[in-house]
């Protein structure tokens, strides 16, 4: 429902050190040139935050998260300057192209998560919002400079060690890589599929029939779990993230319906009950076609802008395909010969 509520809790050291070896982490200690005075500060305001009235919080993605603790810790340290230099800053991408700078390598959790998030996350955004992710705090506070109690311009970070280095494991991109060019390719394999099957119909209906249900079938399963799950996000629950998304007007619960009328159409030996049901599923690939094409158009708009080229780039092809486009124009294009 994202009402996450989360706890900040002390832990030893070298305790959170072997669990993220364990996990085949990079490790980097940043040592922290501070006063005495500050670091004194900086340990009471710790030990508050763990106290049982303190400690629990209400967690969010990317505005309250677990790094959300240590920035508000390095500004405390800075007298409040690290917010002041990067509170409004301009960042260098979005928060939809920083969650694909780390997911680039799952496609599949790559493509999902682009479907589910609205586009609330593909507004400019500042360096501290940035700094949601752990390694975005490391790089501005590697070269950050402060003024001191007495004046005196210093480093924030005194020494860097790398504490453990990550085997084998995938890189985070410097720039999140073009995606949508990969889903056009594969939602064109899609439609020529069916455009494979339209002709084995054609040329021995005992099998392309069934084939052609079923196939449409496994899309009304996939595409209709995928967008009752947007469905729900987007209207039921405070994960804000995947609120205000276009997505939802063409992936929605709807394409649950290709799921019962591809097997009937599948099963059916009547030829008039097998085209009154592909009938009904070429008008829902139409509707999906034209709302697809709608949030196409909208981008024009501000208030619509949302980087979801991906979805748009895998469903529409085959969705015109098997719509009701290509047999119109067909009989129009007959009908003038």
């Amino acid at each position: 429902m994202g009402r996450l509520l989360y706890m900040c809790v002390a832990s030893p050291a070298e305790r959170a050190y072997q669990e993220y070896r364990r996990t085949n982490r990079d490790i980097t200690l940043y040592t922290l040139d501070l006063s005495p005075a500050k670091r004194e500060d900086i340990w009471r305001f710790v030990e508050t935050n763990v106290l049982p009235e303190n400690r629990e919080y209400r967690y969010h993605h990317f505005k309250t998260n677990c790094a959300s603790p240590i920035i508000d810790i390095i500004d405390r340290a800075a007298g409040g300057q690290f917010k002041e230099k990067y509170g409004e800053a301009p960042g260098r991408f979005t928060l939809r192209q920083h969650v694909r700078r780390h997911t680039w390598f799952a496609p599949f959790s790559d493509w999902l998560l682009n479907f589910l998030m609205g586009q609330d996350i593909d507004t400019p955004i500042t360096v501290w919002e940035e700094m949601f992710l752990p390694g975005e705090v490391g790089a501005r506070i590697a070269d950050f400079k402060y003024i001191d109690d007495r004046g005196v311009e210093r480093k924030l970070v005194s020494n860097v060690e790398s504490l453990n280095r990550a085997v084998n494991r995938p890189v985070v991109l410097d720039v999140p890589r073009r995606q949508w060019d990969r889903e056009l390719v594969l939602g064109l394999c899609i439609a020529a599929f069916f455009i494979g099957l339209n002709i084995l119909r054609r040329k021995c209906r005992r099998i392309g029939e069934p084939l052609f249900g079923i196939a449409q079938a496994a899309l009304g399963l996939f595409f209709g779990a995928a967008g009752t799950v947007l469905f729900f996000m987007t209207f039921f629950t405070n994960h804000d993230y995947t609120w205000h998304n276009s997505n939802v007007l063409f992936i929605n619960p709807l394409l649950f319906a290709a799921l019962p009328l591809g097997i009937l159409y599948a099963a059916a030996r009547d030829p008039a009950k097998r085209r009154r049901r592909g009938r009904f599923l070429a008008y829902l690939w139409t509707y999906v076609f034209i709302a697809g094409l709608v949030t196409m158009a909208i981008k024009v708009l501000p208030f619509f802008y949302q980087q979801n080229q991906v979805t748009q780039a895998l469903v529409l092809p085959f969705a015109l395909v098997l719509s009701v486009i290509p047999e119109k124009a067909r009989k129009l294009i007959n009908h003038k010969k």
